[in-house]
């Protein structure tokens, strides 16, 4: 049994939920979202209170149930904190000349090539650039902004050996010894 799906979540009074059949939608200050469940899980609201359970199964389907249901309650939670107060990423270019600027739609990223990068900025998501090195992803969807963020730091990867590329903020990038003679 899926321990996660246990646990009830507390909605907040200035998020609204509605529930319809395998359909939720959450309503907050930043934005709505409509998330679908599986038909295995139930979901009980009950003053402010959310709950998940299993639906009536067989035997063999039992611990697939509950495995479900425990992935629609993270991912509500996940939704609702999102709509709330949102989830946020930060990214930090070290290296001598690495610069990052948003225009519009794109990033525009110079990490060392031959060629200036640009990474178009997926709807649902907003990318900031406080300073020509530090980059700031957010958004209301936990799993896009840490998609974007993945993306975005797969352009240079910190290497061992000077620590140079994109990393998250606290990433800690273990150094190796360069050769000796």
């Amino acid at each position: 049994m899926s321990r996660i799906a246990k646990s009830p979540i507390t909605i907040p009074s200035d998020i609204k939920i509605s529930l319809n059949d395998n359909l939720i939608s959450i309503i907050g200050k930043l934005g709505k979202v409509d998330i679908n469940v599986n038909s295995l899980v139930t979901i009980n609201n009950a003053d402010n209170i959310l709950t998940f359970g299993v639906a009536e199964v067989d035997k063999k389907n039992i611990k697939n149930a509950w495995a479900q249901a425990g992935t629609a309650r993270a991912n509500v939670a996940n939704f609702i904190k999102g709509v709330a107060t949102g989830w946020e990423k930060q990214l930090t270019l070290v290296g001598v000349g690495y610069r990052a600027k948003v225009s519009g739609k794109k990033l525009n990223l110079s990490l060392g090539f031959s060629h200036p990068i640009e990474y178009d900025i997926p709807d649902g998501v907003t990318i900031e650039t406080p300073s020509q090195t530090q980059i700031i992803v957010k958004g209301i969807d936990k799993q896009k902004v840490g998609q974007v963020s993945a993306e975005v730091r797969s352009y240079r990867k910190p290497e061992p050996y000077k620590g140079k590329g994109v990393r998250y903020s606290d990433e800690q990038v273990v150094r190796k010894v360069a050769k000796k003679k």
